[in-house]
């Protein structure tokens, strides 16, 4: 008995040995998961009137990169891939890809990223001629918040995106109408 409790514990301290200097075989990261098991999909719809053909508007507010003008992003905006208001180009404001575009009009979105859970984020700008003289401009956003923690947190940051964007379209109209935007 004793014979073999020796043989075992041999056996056991050369496997130890062996597995010590056997080099460890990389195990991949876990990923986290970007899919939303019961999503709340919201969308925001905001319009405006404008004083100006539609056409007039499209040229001065709806090149991909005009966001960082009527949004006063500080770092501005660049085509990061692409070509400059075609479908498949990315910009450098959240990596967005533009997916869809008409004559008055274009949609993007914001891929997914590593580890953090996809919310589907899509905007659509577009600008509606009304008659031959006036038009409006429709931004559209949709985005799931189903990640967010509670429908007081789900509200918040449907209002702040609401005002947020309310003032870009806000902005919009002015620089349409041959207006210039306080500084930020």
């Amino acid at each position: 008995m004793l014979t073999t409790a020796i043989r075992i514990a041999t056996v056991a301290v050369f496997s130890v040995s062996l597995a010590a200097q056997a080099p460890a075989t990389p195990q991949p990261a876990p990923t986290a998961s970007v899919v939303v098991e019961n999503p709340t999909y919201v969308t925001i719809p905001l319009e405006i009137a404008v004083d100006r053909p539609a056409a007039e508007v499209w040229k001065r507010v709806g090149k991909y990169c005009d966001i960082s003008e009527w949004l006063q992003i500080p770092a501005g905006c660049k085509i990061l891939s692409g070509t400059d208001g075609e479908i498949g180009s990315v910009r450098s404001v959240a990596n967005e890809v533009l997916v869809g575009k008409s004559q008055y009009s274009y949609t993007y979105t914001q891929t997914p990223r590593n580890g953090r859970p996809y919310n589907l984020y899509h905007g659509t700008v577009e600008v509606r001629p009304v008659t031959d003289k006036t038009s409006k401009i429709v931004y559209t956003l949709m985005y799931d918040n189903s990640m967010l923690p509670d429908d007081a947190a789900r509200e918040k940051d449907k209002a702040s995106r609401t005002a947020t964007f309310q003032r870009a379209i806000q902005n919009m109209k002015t620089l349409a109408e041959g207006g210039t935007l306080p500084a930020k």
